[in-house]
């Protein structure tokens, strides 16, 4: 049998074998994630819903044998048409937005493809830059989320940046300062606002120190430094095994013009980041510990 052709088949029967690891709510409804496809299967970003058989066989086995997910009020999510999940960020490394994405995928009915806007340095990583448009991620600028709410997406957006992401451990669960851009687009495009609180991600890589200048030598804006460093490299990107819950808010409205000052628009943003405090305030006195 011809190489080409062993090699085909190969492919065929691991992308059999995957697509059996699907949840079937998933499995039922992977082809109608991205209605705005080519001829080849992609949308303008690169996204093919394709792709995604490998990866959430695996993403969903971290959402829910490692992390044991738990969702609350994720019906509030509008099932069709343009939104905006504006959540808390943390972790060191985003399984925060994964997790996220993955719920919306096995625990949303219909299932529902989020699109979540990455810092522009994850792209730059070997194979990411690859995969992650395959995946439906895309680099946080202002062009791209309009496109995306231009095309009634539902996108997934980290006001604090990696202001977040970055937090030392005596920081965690304390919002950080929120970029403006996020609503400047909702009164733009007259896009409802979901906000989603994450607890857990905090836990799950323990930084006591940034080392930013060293980061950025190896292109990352910081370089978490914990008692993970103890077990080398690999110590320092691998999550502990805390329990994530997921609470998704109500659908927040807001009136203006997406040019108004910046005093207006900073009312409105303090208004989403104090429901999202809240949020975080009652999902932390409602867990029973950091790993149950």
């Amino acid at each position: 049998m011809p190489v080409d052709s062993l090699t085909g088949d190969v492919r065929e029967k691991v992308d059999a074998w995957l697509e059996s690891l699907l949840e079937p709510n998933l499995r039922d409804n992977l082809d109608v994630l991205c209605p705005s496809r080519n001829d080849y299967g992609y949308d303008p970003f690169g996204f093919n819903p394709d792709y995604l058989k490998y990866l959430l066989p695996f993403a969903t086995l971290l959402y829910r044998k490692y992390f044991r997910a738990e969702v609350f009020g994720i019906e509030r999510v509008p099932e069709q048409g343009r939104v905006l999940l504006i959540a808390n960020h943390s972790g060191q490394i985003p399984f925060d937005g994964l997790m996220i994405g993955v719920s919306m995928l096995v625990d949303r009915t219909p299932p529902r493809m989020l699109r979540s806007m990455v810092e522009r340095w994850l792209p730059t990583l070997p194979f990411l830059s690859y995969l992650f448009p395959r995946w439906g991620q895309i680099v946080g600028t202002p062009e791209n989320c309009r496109m995306l709410l231009e095309q009634e997406g539902a996108i997934l957006v980290f006001p604090e940046g990696v202001r977040g992401s970055n937090k030392t451990f005596d920081k965690r669960y304390q919002l950080q300062e929120f970029g403006s851009g996020f609503m400047r687009l909702a009164l733009e495009h007259r896009v409802p606002i979901v906000p989603v609180a994450v607890i857990g991600g905090e836990e799950q890589i323990v930084s006591l120190w940034n080392a930013e200048k060293v980061g950025r030598l190896v292109g990352m804006p910081a370089l978490p430094i914990g008692p993970g460093l103890l077990f080398g490299p690999l110590g320092m990107v691998t999550p502990l095994p805390t329990k994530y819950r997921i609470y998704y808010g109500e659908p927040m409205y807001f009136h203006g013009e997406s040019d108004d000052d910046d005093r207006a628009i900073s009312e409105k943003v303090d208004e989403v980041k104090r429901v999202l405090d809240l949020m975080i305030h009652d999902g932390l006195q409602q867990r029973n510990g950091i790993f149950t």
